[in-house]
């Protein structure tokens, strides 16, 4: 069963070009799949039915899985056996019929205006690491790029004259996004005060660079924006996300359309986007309440 995973995995990135990080997270999907059937003794595939997939789903679910986790492990589930199927390695797919779990009641994070604001606020831009990371979280929030797109871009990605970055998403799918005044303002910063400081050798094509000279990290910008969100002093996690969701809700709230917002975060479905619908409704709903007199 490992080497159908291996297969598989080459076959995602090769064959359907997706992003390393959606490889990882089908992979690791998968990997807690295999255990799982390992567990229950079942050492062959076209053994498995829907009653197993359905007992892995719902042990996820009793340990914590978030709705929409779960959800993403039945896709990847769904789409190993269709490839499978595909390899005639077994006769029929076991989980195509299987309801995807309903993920209506998870609703992500989302900042406020005044609390996005503050957040921004903290990067001391007298500093060459804190122009630096002003510029990225302007950008995370002014564009809602995922952190993979953000320490991905290279100096030719972002065309400050005329106001736009661009950038690769999931399946090697390409954006172009508007930057804001603020952003441009930050980024310009950046460039001209902090840059060519950390830039060690003169090849290097990464927009945003590490102490060392190298392309800042994923790992390293968690870092760097879990140091000032404990220093804002808002309450709860704030991750790359945050600002993700933060970005397509105030879009929502202040009239832009879902078909834009879609474009912007690069879903290939506009139901991914529709989730943030639920947030500005709910936000409608709340101002109702606490100000309408017979709510």
């Amino acid at each position: 069963m490992e080497n159908f995973l291996r297969d598989f995995i080459y076959y995602l990135s090769v064959e359907k070009g997706l992003a390393a990080n959606t490889l990882d997270a089908y992979g690791r999907d998968l990997k807690k799949y295999l255990d799982y059937l390992q567990e229950q003794g079942i050492k062959l595939l076209e053994k498995t039915g829907r009653e197993e997939i359905f007992h892995f789903l719902a042990a996820q679910q009793k340990n914590g899985l978030a709705p929409a986790s779960v959800t993403r492990c039945l896709a990847a589930v769904r789409s190993f056996y269709q490839f499978l199927l595909k390899e005639q390695l077994i006769e029929v797919n076991p989980a195509k019929e299987l309801e995807t779990p309903r993920s209506d009641k998870y609703l992500p994070q989302v900042l406020s205006f005044s609390d996005v604001e503050l957040l921004l606020e903290q990067p001391e831009c007298s500093k060459i690491g804190g122009r630096r990371d002003k510029a990225m979280l302007e950008i995370l929030y002014a564009t809602g790029i995922r952190v993979s797109e953000l320490v991905s871009l290279d100096v030719n990605d972002v065309n400050i004259k005329m106001g736009f970055l661009r950038c690769e998403g999931k399946g090697s799918k390409e954006r172009i996004i508007p930057l804001g005044s603020t952003a441009i303002k930050s980024l310009m910063e950046y460039l001209k005060h902090s840059r060519a400081v950390l830039q060690k050798h003169r090849e290097e094509k990464a927009l945003f660079l590490n102490a060392q000279g190298k392309r800042l990290t994923r790992q390293g910008f968690w870092k760097i924006l879990k140091k000032y969100s404990r220093k804002s002093g808002i309450n709860g996690e704030i991750t790359p996300h945050t600002l993700r969701h933060s970005f397509a809700t105030h879009l929502l709230e202040n009239g832009a359309d879902l078909r834009s917002v879609q474009e912007m975060l690069g879903h290939a479905d506009i139901s991914t986007t529709q989730i943030y619908t639920h947030l500005t409704r709910q936000k409608i709903k709340d101002v109702y309440n606490q100000t309408h007199p017979r709510a």
